[in-house]
């Protein structure tokens, strides 16, 4: 399993951003396993929460473990503490960055299928909302949507009205991120827009998977979002399981998301925890 990382010059933040990519290109096989078709790689772009990084899910899980499983391409960026939303003041057009341009510039370097239904976005936390909110915007790139522990908490930012507190619980930060917060409800920032205007234009609404943590704060607010989902029309799968806003939770549920996804199954190659013996 090929861990690369890489450092992109991005269009839409003009910066150079991190990124890790697991390719399962040098997959060794058991004697006896059948051998992979060649072919692109089915690919999930997955968003790290807040306070993270590119190295958050290859240090938190076994992300590589899980993708190696399926034959599964793994994208993983940088995203600072952004929400995964644009702010052209700024220029920093996060979502633009992980709806199209990281999409469009891995697929030039990497053989990574470029049909929809191939493509999937994910992440947790931060992260969460901005798979949401892009799978949504971008939804004619993406198929598959994973929102684990999902901070989609954007009614209750758009309703700050103090600066006190832990900086990420206070109004500054939810502008700094989302801009003008008397408009912010009503606009492709948030993922309830997004959802209804699909819906009212007749346009498919990627597949969900939805989890989180019976002991996380997030859960009434994600339990919400799903059940809003389903009323307009998506398919979603919402499981709440042991556990609060951690990497336990993540790992085990990252699992299940990535085994939940339409990916191949082929089984672990030959790597230093699995020699065949």
């Amino acid at each position: 399993m090929a861990l690369i990382r890489m450092e992109l010059m991005s269009q839409s933040l003009m910066r150079t951003v991190p990124v890790n990519v697991i390719l399962p290109a040098d997959k060794m096989t058991l004697p006896g396993m059948p051998k992979r078709e060649d072919k692109p790689y089915k690919t999930l772009y997955l968003l790290h929460g807040v306070f993270g990084s590119y190295i958050d899910w290859v240090c938190g899980t076994r992300i590589q473990r899980y993708a190696e499983e399926h034959d599964l391409a793994v994208v993983m960026p940088s995203g600072d503490n952004s929400f995964y939303v644009d702010r052209p003041e700024s220029n920093n057009l996060y979502g633009q960055f992980v709806g199209r341009e990281l999409v469009e510039l891995t697929r030039k370097m990497f053989p990574l299928s470029r049909k929809r239904e191939d493509t999937y976005i994910g992440g947790l936390s931060m992260g969460g909302f901005g798979a949401l909110r892009n799978g949504l915007r971008y939804s004619e790139t993406f198929s598959h949507i994973i929102v684990l522990s999902g901070a989609l908490h954007l009614e209750q930012m758009a309703a700050r009205t103090e600066d006190t507190g832990f900086f990420i619980e206070t109004r500054s930060y939810a502008e700094a991120c989302f801009g003008d917060l008397s408009k912010v409800l009503e606009s492709d920032k948030n993922p309830k827009y997004l959802a209804k205007r699909l819906k009212a234009a007749g346009k498919d609404i990627p597949r969900l998977y939805m989890a989180c943590g019976d002991q996380d704060s997030l859960l009434p607010v994600n339990r919400e979002m799903a059940g809003f989902l389903k009323e307009q029309g998506a398919d979603v799968t919402f499981e709440v399981g042991p556990g609060n806003h951690e990497w336990d939770f993540w790992d085990a549920y990252i699992k299940k998301a990535i085994e939940w996804l339409p990916t191949e199954e082929n089984g672990l190659g030959i790597n230093s925890g699995n020699i065949g013996v």
